[in-house]
């Protein structure tokens, strides 16, 4: 403590000696000896203030620096000298004594209001109206929803700890200010959580409702410790009021992720057979929700039936046959404790499919309704298997939904290469196409020619974002392609003019690895060996 701390504090000795003087003099207090109090404490909340900046290593200039999330807490204890502390108790104790007790509490509540006040000033902590916040664009909501999780915690844990010691060391059993004290400032926080709880059900704002419950929830213990008794009755009210319309808000906005999503229509199909923007949104969504499992679970098990939590069985997107049984959660990847969340979670999944197979329905093109579902679905199977949804979603359901992208994968391959190949069978192969019946060699490789061309321009167009699927995809459209071009080739090269035989089996090897770049290319007639 430097010389200017220790003369401020000489200075508030001697200040609090004289109020002790007056006081035990009998006399009626003085405009003058108020004065003095209400100046000794002015200049204790600037003892304290300097204190917790200096201790605890956050300052007013951003909200940021605060920490959340830390298990160091702050000293319980303001560190001011004892004879101040001694001193002022001293004047509590002798002003309950002469009857000014009253005045004692106004003065003491004023100053420590002010300073709490300044507080949360400082931390950019405005005095917001229950519509002032409902009128909010989710931008500024979601910075100011960001600056009351810090402030909260820190208030709670830090601040009011702080003040409640040093109302104990002033006025001990005898009095308290300190609900009177903080009241005013808790409630403003306590109104801006009742303020998002009343908002529209969006999903963008689940994540930091979550969030605002689960300090809500953290913080509850230490709330009914500050404000135990009947003066901070209203307080501990208020704060599980406000704490339960968060769940209640928390738990119907996860309800409205999933209608939003059956609900999502497109009017065209998505370029290229992509991975769709909802895909993307919802196995995203479901990976950050992850972070709030246990608490998510909590709130989801109070209004499930227990007894009933059963796998809804997701669509099978090729054919009813269900590969394996997923009607309980008798899995060991699923923890029994997230057993609604994960009921959930499956019930999303499968409302994803479904609109996915009506988004699939959109493309004219079969082929590319079976590489639409290919990559959606391969998607969600590698977004579960590379995060913490594995431990929601379990085994059984990553190897269905991996059976399912591989069978889509089969589909496109039929039907993509089938009628190109058929142009290479004989007519006494059962796999010859009806309209390449009765041609001749070089008519085949003609009508090949043709048919390659036309795969090529639409499906170098196409789109396999994730790489090891797109070589899988090429490599066993090349296995499709190659044999059997060889084949027909070596039996009818000496029999066919070279100007019909237009690709070597380097040349088609080549051209298919084009394959789903999305950047569609054509083959000019002019392309020889």
């Amino acid at each position: 403590m430097g010389e200017f701390e220790v003369d401020r504090e000489e200075k508030l000795i001697a200040s609090a000696n004289y109020l002790v003087n007056e006081l035990r003099s009998g006399k009626s207090l003085t405009r003058n000896a108020k004065n003095v109090l209400g100046n000794l404490l002015t200049e204790l909340s600037r003892l304290v203030s300097d204190h917790v900046v200096e201790e605890d290593s956050f300052g007013a200039a951003s909200t940021e620096d605060l920490v959340v999330g830390s298990s160091r807490r702050n000293s319980e204890e303001i560190m001011v000298r004892p004879e101040v502390i001694s001193d002022l108790r001293s004047i509590a104790n002798t002003m309950v004594a002469s009857g000014y007790d009253r005045e004692c509490l106004q003065v003491c509540t004023m100053v420590r209001k002010e300073a709490l006040d300044e507080f949360l000033y400082d931390h950019e902590v405005e005095k917001l109206s229950i519509e002032d916040v409902l009128k909010m664009d989710w931008a500024t909501l979601n910075t100011n929803i960001k600056k009351w999780v810090l402030v909260m915690r820190n208030i709670v844990q830090m601040y009011l700890v702080s003040e409640k010691s040093l109302d104990n060391q002033i006025f001990g059993d005898v009095l308290t200010c300190f609900v009177d004290t903080v009241k005013a400032p808790v409630m403003q926080l306590l109104n801006f959580g009742e303020a998002v709880s009343l908002g529209p059900r969006q999903p963008e704002k689940l994540l930091r409702i979550l969030e605002m419950y689960e300090l809500a929830s953290e913080l509850l213990p230490e709330i009914d410790a500050l404000f135990s008794g009947n003066h901070g009755d209203s307080v501990r009210g208020e704060y599980r009021e406000v704490m339960r319309r968060l769940g209640d808000c928390a738990r119907a906005t996860f309800l409205e992720f999933k209608s939003a999503i059956a609900s999502d229509v497109s009017s065209h199909p998505f370029p290229g057979g992509a991975v769709h923007p909802l895909t993307n949104y919802v196995m995203n969504y479901l990976m950050a929700l992850t972070d709030f499992s246990q608490t998510l679970d909590s709130l989801l098990m109070e209004h499930d039936d227990v007894d009933d939590l059963t796998i809804p069985p997701s669509p099978d997107v090729i054919n009813p046959v269900v590969v394996e049984e997923e009607s309980t959660y008798e899995n060991s990847s699923s923890p029994e404790k997230f057993l609604a969340m994960t009921k959930h979670f499956y019930s999303i999944t499968s409302v994803l499919e479904a609109n996915l197979e009506e988004k699939a329905k959109l493309y004219r093109d079969v082929s590319l309704r079976h590489i639409f579902l290919l990559n959606n679905i391969h998607y969600m199977t590698r977004k579960v298997l590379k995060s913490e949804l594995k431990h929601i979603f379990g085994d059984k359901w990553n190897r269905k939904h991996t059976w399912k992208f591989q069978q889509q994968a089969t589909e496109y391959e039929r039907s993509t290469w089938l009628p190109v190949l058929s142009f290479l069978k004989d007519d006494s192969g059962s796999g010859s196409g009806s309209g390449s019946r009765g041609l001749r060699p070089r008519e085949r490789f003609q009508g090949f020619n043709s048919a390659f061309e036309e795969v090529y321009k639409a499906q170098t167009g196409w789109l396999i974002s994730d790489e090891r699927l797109r070589e899988d995809v090429r490599t066993k459209a090349s296995m499709w392609v190659i044999q059997a071009y060889w084949t027909f080739y070596s039996r009818h090269k000496n029999s066919v003019s070279e100007r019909y035989i237009k690709y070597s089996t380097d040349d088609l090897e080549k051209l298919l690895l084009d394959l789903f770049a999305g950047s569609s290319k054509s083959l000019n007639n002019s392309y020889r060996r």
